[in-house]
């Protein structure tokens, strides 16, 4: 089992730096930057996924799966919170719009654009509106979403699902596949006791999903909060997630993208890689920094070091997927 925290706990985070009192320290700051821009490179060897910072080497094959005009290009987006307000983020809205002009720069035209949910602060129709708006301005093939838990304030999901659950299942999941690759978008914000959860008929849907896939079919899933026990006291972990992945344990290459947690963070577990994405509104704290996973106000100037987009290339007949996290520009 291996952690990569992108953005590590600083054991003097509380006694440097001006930002010490929000939770993150300069240092904090600095190491968490430091990522953006880095390629993370998942190999699978001998039946495990392993994810590491890419060298030099790393970098030359990413670069060669990238150039292949038939590769599956995807980005992924997470928690931009339209509505939002307070002075972590004064302008949420101008962020996010900077993120989604960043992905038609990238150089290349995404598959498909994947928003990790929180795509919305307060699921008012207002908020719905302007975020569905803005989404529908990227230039790519298609645009998928799950929802967070601020997705589905007071309605359990049902606003969210009249705009962005079109050919769902149950209360908004879904699979899909291309280039070879599956991909499963999980919800596991409806249910909120302590953690996340999936549910019976949800871990079901995994199960008839993924039954006539061969092994060594690559498998994504999405979801808002994670499915690993990342930091339980805070909720950031779903509750039955261990049912769900133990259908996936076949699979030779999985790799799951979440949300939530506003901050870098990486984990494998024997053939699974977990990948948390920042955020395009404001940073929360390192796990455990602090009694809440509180929105942090940064020095003037640093808010956007802690804000990015994530892409994912993957080239048929490989055994690596190239994840590159680029801080807004």
């Amino acid at each position: 089992m291996t952690d990569t925290p992108h953005s590590p706990a600083d054991p003097t985070a509380h006694q440097s730096g001006p930002a010490s009192e929000h939770g993150m320290s300069r240092r904090q700051l600095l190491r968490h930057a430091g990522w953006f821009g880095s390629a993370v490179v998942l190999t699978v060897a001998g039946g495990e996924v392993v994810s590491h910072i890419a060298h030099d080497q790393d970098s030359t094959a990413a670069a060669a799966v990238a150039a292949d005009a038939n590769a599956l290009r995807f980005v992924q987006v997470s928690d931009s919170h339209i509505g939002f307000g307070g002075p972590a983020n004064t302008d949420v809205t101008g962020s996010f719009n900077q993120a989604l002009e960043q992905i038609n720069t990238l150089g290349f035209r995404p598959d498909f654009v994947m928003h990790t949910g929180d795509l919305t602060h307060l699921s008012t129709p207002a908020q719905f509106d302007q975020v569905q708006q803005m989404l529908g301005g990227v230039r790519t093939g298609r645009v998928f979403t799950v929802p967070g838990e601020h997705d589905s304030v007071g309605d359990a999901g049902r606003a969210y699902r009249q705009r962005f659950g079109a050919g769902t299942s149950g209360e908004g999941w879904y699979s899909f596949d291309t280039h070879g690759v599956h991909f499963i978008a999980l919800v596991n914000t409806l249910s909120l006791e302590k953690l996340g959860h999936l549910g019976t008929d949800q871990i079901n849907f995994v199960r008839r999903d993924v039954a006539g896939l061969k092994s060594d079919t690559p498998i994504v899933v999405f979801s808002h909060i994670p499915l690993f026990a990342m930091y339980p006291k805070w909720g950031w972990s779903t509750d039955d997630a261990l049912q769900a992945l133990a259908l996936l344990k076949r699979f030779s290459s999985v790799t799951c993208l979440n949300g939530h947690v506003h901050q870098l963070f990486s984990r494998t577990e024997g053939n699974v890689t977990f990948h948390s994405a920042t955020t395009t509104a404001y940073p929360l704290p390192a796990p455990g920094h602090g009694a809440a996973p509180t929105p942090q106000v940064l020095p003037a100037g640093q808010l956007k070091s802690a804000l990015g987009i994530r892409s994912v290339t993957y080239r048929r007949g490989t055994a690596a997927l190239a994840i590159t996290d680029e801080r807004l520009a």
